[in-house]
């Protein structure tokens, strides 16, 4: 092993998903996947940094080319053992008959500790005794991980741990389309026991592993905070001259505000995604999806924010849309900046005194000229679905292995529940804790914006960690 940090050699039969666990481990998407045999023909390597400092090193090879033939070669070889690989690659360099082998040797004869991949779903064959064999010979600390994914018959793993159990000093099951956080803990922690002069630096990078996910959890709550404060105090205005014009610009206003609203949604939303290093390959959500519909789509207000006395009373007292009242200097005058919210609930469920969700002014300005005022936020729901929206997608995110280069299907998310965790299920202590958070910030109260969004934001990590169901 190299003394700067662990280094493990991923090797296999070709299209076994040795580069999937690379890229899952890594936490890498740029990492090549495809389906098409024999595509990766070089080492590639691909560390793991954490603030700046490499604590983990992968190598994804090329699959054996002529395992029969080197396995010969090594049985007949009659010098050091320690010498063997190196021997093997100085021999065999130059034959194209062995460039597969060789290639994948080199790292093995820099210290590297192996990690061998098979598909558990499909028999074991003479060719994959053949080449846990040499793997066995090189002496080296090994482990094998059988990619074991929903449909893989029990039968069909048996056969394969009890062949395995002749050549390696840990077997693990391993489906690098699903790992979450926690499995890949779990599979470092199995890396610990393949060699005892390994565990010191093994256990160094689980705990940088560890306290990296903490961070993420921490900064994730954080992008969600600077969130709800853009839109509690986002406003929009415009300046016009013609009184005729006001339903035209009214309605202008509502589109811009709506549009701003839902782009800073969009803005945490990529901000997550590249906290949990979904860099390069992205996914469309399933049609299924609640984050597939627009922010302000009735059917999101209908799932997310409120619970049903909540949603009713908030509905009541917003009427015909969830905002603007238009304070004239002749009277008043109320339209809807969020389309038909009040159709979602009956109008037999009054709440007097409900605030609107936000307010837009019409004053006069000098020479005749008119200025309309929409925002700052005055009301709370809109802030839950927000929240509500960026756990969804958080989930979503942890979720989905960096080795997946598909769409999801519909379902792909079916086994993801987060719903026990959404703001209508919150505790009261809770909720209150959101409302003086979010009533500090429309009084901007530099004291009180502090302390009661260090509260907000230990509610929303504690609920991140549920979420991701790592507590370590």
């Amino acid at each position: 092993m190299n003394n700067k940090s662990p280094f493990f050699a991923v090797l296999g039969h070709p299209n076994e998903g040795k580069s999937s666990v690379v890229s899952t481990l890594a936490e890498d998407d740029s990492v090549k996947i495809s389906p098409t045999p024999g595509e990766t023909r070089e080492c590639l390597e691909y560390p793991v940094l954490i603030d700046g400092r490499t604590v983990i090193r992968f190598v994804d090879t090329p699959g054996f080319q002529n395992p029969r033939r080197t396995l010969e070669w090594i049985e007949k070889y009659g010098g050091p053992d320690v010498q063997m690989i190196s021997e093997f690659i100085r021999t065999h360099r130059g034959d194209d008959a062995f460039a597969d082998e060789c290639e994948l040797f080199a790292p093995l004869a820099d210290g590297a500790g192996i990690i061998f991949v098979v598909d558990g779903a499909r028999p074991v064959r003479q060719i994959d005794a053949m080449e846990m064999e040499i793997l066995r010979k090189t002496g080296l600390p090994r482990m094998i991980v059988i990619n074991a994914k929903e449909k893989t018959a029990a039968e069909s793993i048996e056969i394969w741990k009890n062949e395995a159990r002749k050549h390696f000093n840990t077997i693990r099951f391993f489906d690098a389309h699903k790992a979450s956080f926690a499995q890949r803990i779990d599979l470092l922690e199995s890396l610990k026991h393949i060699d005892p002069d390994w565990q010191p630096a093994l256990e160094d990078t689980i705990s940088a592993f560890k306290t990296d996910w903490h961070h993420r959890l921490e900064e994730t709550a954080v992008i969600i905070e600077h969130l709800l404060q853009t839109v509690i105090r986002h406003k929009v205005e415009k300046t016009f001259r013609d009184k005729k014009g006001i339903d035209k610009f009214r309605e202008e206003l509502a589109r811009i505000y709506q549009n701003q609203v839902a782009d800073f949604e969009k803005q945490a939303h990529q901000r997550i995604r590249k906290r949990f290093k979904h860099n390069i390959f992205s996914y469309e959500l399933p049609p299924q999806s609640i984050l597939a519909h627009d922010l302000f789509d009735k059917k999101t207000w209908q799932v997310l924010g409120l619970t049903r006395n909540q949603l009713a009373i908030a509905g009541a007292g917003i009427g015909a849309g969830i905002g603007a009242q238009v304070d004239l200097a002749l009277g008043g005058l109320t339209f809807g900046v969020f389309t038909a919210f009040g159709t979602l609930v009956g109008a037999g469920s009054a709440a007097a005194g409900t605030k609107k969700m936000a307010g837009a002014k019409i004053k006069g300005l000098p020479l005749g000229g008119m200025k309309i005022q929409v925002g700052p936020m005055e009301n709370d729901p809109l802030l839950y679905v927000l929240i509500d929206r960026c756990l969804i997608y958080f989930s979503c995110v942890i979720n989905w292995a960096h080795s997946r280069r598909d769409k999801p299907e519909t379902g792909a998310f079916g086994d993801i529940d987060i719903t026990a965790h959404l703001s209508a299920a919150w505790k009261e202590e809770n909720r209150r804790i959101s409302r003086n958070f979010f009533k500090a910030l429309r009084k901007e109260d530099p004291g009180h914006i502090k302390k009661t969004s260090a509260e907000f934001r230990r509610i929303l990590v504690s609920i991140l960690k549920e979420i991701s169901g790592f507590q370590g």
